[in-house]
């Protein structure tokens, strides 16, 4: 089974914000694949279905950003998940809003998130599919961008890349990361 992680913050009040374009990656890939998004479990909202012949189990962390590895890793421990097994979609600052950047291991380069999941799981050998959401403007404090909602003139931008998500994650699954990256990891204009 493939463990198919969005980060966000759950509550009403998060909805819409870039921290939680990974809950929308995964909501997504529900809608697409026809995978319904309901059972609680191990702190998650999570749905089981097929993208493509394999397995996935979509997972939304209850736990809020800054614990989102608990959550992580209890699942990952509950099913016997391999970190190979593990992706992970996240928002990234540095990237542009709509820009998509697959990555097969790394640092958690300051997200909170992936600093949780890391730690949690004593390992960052696991893919995951960055999602720009654009840098912070040098007036915000961090918190308060990442928090914020999108600028209208960015919800084409948001719809195209979360199709795209739908897309890369098939090729990730069939080909693999470096394949999906040589499609997927190019620049937006």
């Amino acid at each position: 089974m493939i463990l198919i992680v969005g980060l966000g913050n759950p509550g009403r009040e998060y909805a819409g914000t870039r921290h939680n374009i990974g809950f929308d990656g995964v909501t997504a890939l529900s809608d697409k694949f026809g995978i319904r998004l309901g059972t609680k479990e191990c702190e998650a909202v999570t749905g089981n279905g097929i993208i493509d012949g394999y397995k996935v189990k979509l997972v939304q962390p209850q736990t809020y950003m800054n614990n989102s590895g608990r959550s992580v890793a209890a699942l990952m421990n509950y099913y016997k998940v391999d970190v190979s097994e593990l992706l992970v979609l996240v928002d990234d600052i540095y990237q542009p809003v709509g820009q998509m950047r697959i990555r097969p291991s790394g640092s958690a380069g300051g997200h909170n998130g992936l600093k949780s999941i890391i730690s949690c799981i004593g390992s960052d050998k696991f893919a995951r599919v960055r999602l720009g959401v654009g840098e912070k403007p040098e007036q915000y404090d961090l918190a308060d961008w990442v928090l914020g909602h999108f600028a209208n003139e960015d919800e084409p931008k948001i719809r195209e890349v979360l199709g795209r998500v739908t897309e890369a994650v098939p090729e990730i699954l069939d080909k693999g990361v470096s394949e999906a990256m040589g499609k997927f990891n190019v620049r937006i204009k």
